[in-house]
């Protein structure tokens, strides 16, 4: 036979080269792991998520509770607001006593006081008016914000105070929640 015959390469370079192959890989994607790692890595989120369930949980009920309370208290002269804010209250304190307790025994305590302030803030901001509109008076009393409407007391918001202690440390937050 004449010419040439093809090179051919022996098992133990093949090896090699395989080998060769395989540390370029790794370095060319050492830096990209090592991003994805600093990048997408969050020590510390399912800490957060545990510190802000207790307030989601609490905002929960409330809202259900306030709807309540100011559905069934709503509808009374405007004369009587007084005492429709009493109802509110009334209605409400039951609902306050179940979450101040309800999650004790795993040590989360919830407190809830009424907050003035806010209530006249969100009346002042919310209140619906215009002259299109057949509503009158908006006041906030007590943390609750009531307006006339139709000669009838609506309930519109109440404004907590929510505060939460957990073994982490405590937490408070104001919540306006809307009775509608």
């Amino acid at each position: 036979m004449t010419g040439a015959e093809p090179t051919r390469r022996r098992d133990g370079e093949r090896g090699q080269l395989v080998l060769a192959a395989a540390a370029v890989l790794v370095v060319a994607l050492a830096p990209v792991v090592l991003a994805y790692l600093q990048l997408g890595y969050h020590a510390d989120v399912a800490a957060s998520t545990e510190y802000d369930a207790p307030i989601a949980n609490a905002e929960r009920l409330l809202e259900r509770a306030v709807h309540e309370a100011g559905t069934n208290a709503t509808g009374r002269p405007w004369s009587e607001r007084e005492e429709t804010i009493s109802v509110v209250h009334n209605r409400l304190d039951p609902h306050l006593s179940t979450l101040a307790t309800a999650r004790i025994e795993s040590g989360t305590a919830y407190g809830t006081t009424y907050n003035q302030s806010a209530a006249e803030d969100w009346a002042t901001d919310r209140c619906p008016d215009g002259p299109n509109r057949d509503f009158g008076d908006c006041v906030a009393e007590d943390g609750v914000v009531a307006q006339e409407r139709v000669g009838e007391t609506h309930v519109l918001a109440v404004a907590l105070d929510v505060t939460v202690a957990t073994e982490r440390g405590e937490r408070r937050v104001t919540l306006v929640v809307e009775s509608s």
